[in-house]
């Protein structure tokens, strides 16, 4: 028995040294066998414990960068897309918002202050607003299929106001509306549109409108002093900056400066022959002109045609009893076949 507990006790002292050694090998790094510098993991909770915690974290910011993106994803989505088009909002220093209401203004006003029958000219891309919300009639509209009639449109605005005015009343225009932003830097009005303008009306009028008569020689559009003269005095320019040459648009600003081509204007001295200004929004970025009568012309309004009926019509039938009416039945006219020429009649017996 005390052999055995001294071999016993040998075998322990052993194991001691040889855990001591392989440890000591294991810190220092300067054990070569891989069996000494082995580590049972079971033995370090730690390191796992700060794995885990590493692993959570980083979980937990992925987590939050997705809600993040949710979030401006939606609030890009409610304030560039859910936003009408035709109520404008800016944003003040301080962060409150900014209502533009001109749109629905000039709409309201062509309603209450035109005539039924009134027909109003402007670019295509308002005309199902002024029939839905002005309910007037429209020469073009969204539907842009007649793409002759808008480019009879757009070389009536790139034309100078007396050959313009020509083709309104070929047209029956009452009104013409138009879309300037240069007083508070609206980017979306008809001046920046202009060039479309011109082009669609180059596309079914070559000999009347040349694109490259509104460029500078330098090729720049501008409408400034060194702008074309023949930009300078067509129908569009004149209903965007008409007596916009007298407002001072900001401070420390000159007279007539446009704020979104940040440009001061070339022609200030503006002077309307066929039309005349009939309303303009608060911050001017509707503008609506009235097309002046002919002299000595007045313009009916009465039909041309007009039927006529009848309120109530009895049908003879064999049976008293049986009476039918039939309302607003059509009057016709019977005529009588014109006889033929005597020479013809002639031929014929031949």
């Amino acid at each position: 028995r005390e052999e055995r507990r001294k071999k016993k006790g040998k075998d322990k002292g052993e194991k001691v040294l040889f855990d001591s050694k392989a440890a000591s090998l294991s810190s220092s790094g300067s054990g070569s066998s891989p069996a000494l510098s082995a580590v049972d993991p079971a033995s370090q909770p730690g390191e796992l414990t700060t794995f885990s915690n590493v692993g959570s974290i980083v979980i937990l910011l992925v987590m939050m960068f997705l809600v993040l993106f949710a979030v401006h994803c939606t609030w890009v989505t409610s304030n560039a897309y859910s936003s009408p088009s035709v109520v404008l909002a800016t944003t003040n220093h301080d962060g409150s918002r900014n209502i533009l209401d001109d749109f629905r203004e000039a709409y309201f006003w062509l309603r209450q202050n035109t005539p039924d029958h009134a027909r109003v000219m402007s670019w295509w891309d308002y005309g199902y607003q002024i029939a839905g919300m002005a309910n007037r009639t429209t020469l073009v509209d969204n539907n842009t299929w007649n793409n002759s009639h808008i480019a009879l449109v757009g070389k009536a605005m790139s034309s100078t106001e007396e050959k313009a005015y020509v083709i309104m009343r070929s047209l029956g225009v009452d009104y013409v509306l138009v879309i300037f932003g240069g007083m508070i830097g609206y980017s979306g009005d008809d001046i920046n549109k202009f060039l479309w303008m011109v082009r669609i009306a180059e596309g079914e009028h070559p000999q009347d409108i040349k694109e490259t008569s509104y460029f500078t020689p330098q090729g720049e559009f501008r409408v400034d002093a060194s702008g074309s003269p023949v930009l300078l005095n067509c129908l569009m320019y004149k209903l965007a900056y008409f007596r916009f040459g007298e407002v001072q648009a900001g401070f420390g600003q000159p007279n007539g400066y446009d704020r979104t081509r940040n440009v001061e204007i070339g022609n200030k001295n503006i002077k309307l022959t066929y039309l005349e200004e009939a309303y303009t929004s608060e911050h001017w970025l509707v503008r609506i002109y009235r097309v002046k009568e002919p002299v000595n012309v007045v313009r009916s309004y009465n039909q041309l045609r007009a039927i006529k009926h009848k309120r109530k019509f009895f049908p003879k039938k064999t049976s008293s009893k049986k009476r039918g009416t039939i309302r607003n039945k059509f009057e016709v006219t019977k005529g009588r076949k014109p006889k033929a020429a005597k020479g013809k009649a002639k031929k014929k017996k031949n």
